[in-house]
């Protein structure tokens, strides 16, 4: 079965792109736990980080630093933080979090419940600045 996030992908249900390409697409998270939170994702579905092929690997980070960029340009923060948990969806995923204090990216807190057009607002904003 898909996962949701080859769901997104393949526009079976929205999701707030910020960026895409032929092999990686960025999107909100819809649970953040900042506003600005952005997963990026292969659209090679593969469950764990390390049994991507090393050029996918590479590039996903690459991709990962472009997406960084755009979100540091548009949600105030001191940088921009990256984690790989990969429990929560069977399908690679970096999440790259805006950060003003190390709480910031405490997965273990609450996560923010946003409206779709204040999502809507912040994906355009982030999309504006990313450079591929």
């Amino acid at each position: 079965m898909a996962s949701i996030f080859t769901k997104i992908i393949n526009r079976e249900i929205p999701g707030h792109i910020v960026a895409e390409d032929d092999n990686y697409i960025a999107f909100l998270d819809i649970m953040p736990l900042v506003k600005g939170h952005v997963l990026v994702v292969p659209k090679k579905e593969v469950d764990y980080i390390f049994d991507l092929e090393d050029d996918l690997l590479a590039g996903l980070h690459l991709f990962s630093k472009k997406v960084s960029k755009a979100i540091d340009k548009t949600i105030k923060c001191t940088r921009v933080g990256v984690a790989v948990i990969g429990l929560e969806v069977p399908h690679v995923h970096v999440h790259l979090v805006p950060l003003n204090s190390m709480d910031d990216i405490n997965f273990t807190r609450p996560k923010l419940k946003l409206d779709n057009e204040e999502m809507a607002a912040i994906a355009e904003k982030i999309k504006k600045e990313v450079k591929l």
